[in-house]
């Protein structure tokens, strides 16, 4: 056994000590296992991933490199989330049986220490160090899902925008239905009152285009929102609240993730951007609406389920009539809004359906 005062010693070719003191908690962590060098901390880029351990220290982002990290046998592998970049070696890792952790950009931020001094080797080896601060990786692949409508839905917006621009500058009517759509996308202009203008052959081929391009996304739209409430159970306890439908579950599942990473109601709807902005002075006190700081599809998703749960769930009807005489108009649906996504939160840390008699 080695002696508790024992630490790992940091060399060219990495730590050469698999047990290791976490220098920000003063622990010892027995890191040895069965399966060679223990943990390794990887600093993640586009190109490389860079390894506290091994000899070469520097691989390619790709599958020979994570397959030449995997020859040193590790059993846990700490590194920061760097976006897309870190998804594909995190999950590799996983389904090969190692346990990825992956250390906040919070935390990171707060290490002044680790922020000192800043070299990709170092990052890795102070990576290895903060096993305490990690958490495990969890990918959920309905954020995939979730990310793709949202993404389609901005397209569609700037499209319908465009095409509304492109109407009015031949048109007085620039309303955009469903039976109007698709005959624009054919070119039909027969039941259209148009400006003879200089510039009408060309935006009306502009029309066209945006028409057609429009029903195609509105069609990918849809799809994806299929599969999104394809992904979400029938059984799910999100769906037991009134006025969350199974795209919103959805929505809320695929952003929020683990929900167990908001230990109180108040940091989740932090998250969602709908805290309250507070001001006080003295004995005043002021209300300045809400945060928007926090994840803005998140925060739309709760407003407008409010809107539905305003009519259908029993709490949040009555928090509506309770509030509608101090608050108006947006607040007060906000603050239907943040209320529901107090629900939220309970209904899904403690895994039990919404109950209004509690």
């Amino acid at each position: 056994m080695v002696e508790s005062k024992t630490e790992a010693k940091s060399s060219e070719v990495g730590v050469t000590n698999p047990y290791r003191r976490t220098e920000h908690c003063g622990k010892i962590h027995a890191y040895r296992c069965d399966k060679g060098v223990g943990v390794i901390g990887i600093d993640i880029s586009k190109d490389h991933l860079i390894t506290s351990r091994g000899r070469v220290r520097k691989y390619k982002n790709n599958k020979r490199g994570y397959e030449e990290i995997l020859k040193m046998k590790p059993c846990t592998i700490v590194l920061e989330p760097t976006g897309v970049y870190a998804i594909r070696p995190s999950q590799y890792f996983k389904e090969k049986g190692i346990k990825v952790l992956q250390v906040s950009p919070n935390i990171l931020s707060r290490e002044k220490e680790f922020r000192g001094k800043k070299t990709d080797f170092y990052d890795a080896e102070k990576l290895e160090n903060m096993v305490d601060k990690a958490k495990e990786y969890d990918y959920n692949p309905l954020r995939e899902l979730v990310t793709l409508y949202l993404f389609l839905k901005n397209i569609e917006v700037k499209y319908r925008n465009r095409l509304k621009r492109a109407l009015f500058l031949v048109s007085d009517n620039d309303k955009i239905s469903k039976e109007r759509l698709e005959k624009l996308a054919k070119g039909d202009f027969t039941q259209e009152e148009l400006y003879n203008l200089e510039y009408t052959p060309i935006v009306l081929e502009e029309i066209r285009v945006l028409a057609k391009t429009l029903l195609e996304t509105q069609e990918k739209l849809e799809e994806v929102r299929r599969m999104i409430e394809e992904q979400v159970p029938q059984d799910h306890v999100l769906l037991t609240i009134q006025g969350v439908g199974k795209l919103a579950a959805g929505i809320i599942i695929g952003i929020v993730g683990d929900i167990k990473r908001f230990p109180k109601p108040e940091s989740f709807v932090a998250y969602c951007g709908l805290d309250p902005v507070v001001e006080s002075s003295g004995k005043s006190v002021v209300l300045r609406g809400i945060s928007k700081r926090g994840d803005a599809v998140l925060r739309r998703a709760f407003y407008l389920a409010a809107l539905t749960a305003i009519k259908v769930n029993p709490i949040i009807k009555r928090f509506y009539e309770d509030h509608k005489g101090r608050l108006r108009g947006k607040k007060l649906i906000t603050a239907c809004a943040r209320k529901l996504a107090i629900i939220t939160w309970a209904v899904l840390y403690y895994n039990k359906p919404f109950d209004a008699s509690e």
